[in-house]
């Protein structure tokens, strides 16, 4: 049976429903284009592309844009770079087509990305609220420093970032994926959710961190954890494959992880 563009964007679409603006959409390629393979990422980065092109796919499903902005208005603005002119000719020359997926999977209930990494933490067993910001977990007592090492053993990363006291005991932990992590979503639910912890993407350093370090100067146990914005999305992008690959099951399907963006020296 022939599966268009169309077609596996309808299928990626539907658990949300219509949503009104959205960052999502085809930036790329025919819409009634047969789709040969499937690769999904989180960004869709130049080696991302030149993968899914060398192993036969046509269609890359990405969280993020490809042009270093969550908004296509600033990616217009960069046309005359060098940068953003080759990976756009590349894109073209090789008729590759490019799908965002954010705003719909994140609207998904539960939340895609979310459920990618508790899968992925083996902590879906754990969650006792889900919020719009945060999934709310209680486990067995243990240290925030035992937490970091769980993190990096399960998503294979070499270091993670801690504020606070990484000895504090913890049991209460709120997740927050991608960039939910600042001040105004995590600093309240400390207090709101009687958190020991909040595990995060990513966020402005000077707000949840710091506020983790007073209040450990404090002697109160409250400690973040800051794992990366693609680090704590990607699993979602792997349940995304896992999905489309029971959907489609004579296309081959798979997802594309990077190396982290950072490297420590």
């Amino acid at each position: 049976m022939r599966t268009t563009v169309r077609d596996v964007i309808a299928a990626l679409t539907a658990p949300a429903g219509e949503l009104g603006q959205t960052v999502d959409g085809l930036l790329f390629g025919d819409p009634d284009a047969e789709v040969t393979g499937i690769v999904t990422a989180f960004m869709p980065s130049q080696r991302v592309l030149e993968e899914a092109h060398a192993a036969g796919a046509n269609l890359v499903v990405a969280h993020e844009g490809p042009f270093f902005s969550h908004h296509a208005a600033f990616a217009q603005s960069l046309e005359d770079d060098p940068v953003w002119r080759a990976k756009k000719h590349f894109i073209l020359e090789t008729g590759l087509a490019l799908y965002r997926l954010h705003d719909h999977v994140h609207r998904y209930n539960p939340d895609g990305i979310e459920e990618g990494l508790l899968e992925a933490l083996d902590w879906s067993r754990h969650v006792v609220r889900r919020l719009p910001a945060a999934a709310i977990l209680e486990r067995e007592e243990t240290t925030v420093r035992a937490v970091a090492e769980e993190l990096k053993t399960r998503l294979g990363l070499p270091a993670v970032r801690v504020a606070g006291d990484p000895d504090a005991p913890c049991r209460r932990i709120g997740l927050f994926v991608g960039n939910r992590g600042g001040g105004a979503n995590a600093i309240p639910l400390f207090e709101r959710e009687r958190l020991d912890l909040a595990v995060c993407g990513e966020g402005p350093e000077w707000e949840a961190p710091e506020y983790a370090r007073d209040a450990a100067r404090q002697g109160r146990t409250r400690a973040v954890i800051m794992i990366g914005h693609a680090e704590s999305e990607s699993p979602g992008m792997r349940l995304v494959a896992r999905r489309l690959a029971a959907a489609f099951p004579s296309i081959p399907v798979r997802c594309a992880d990077e190396e982290p963006v950072f490297s420590w020296i």
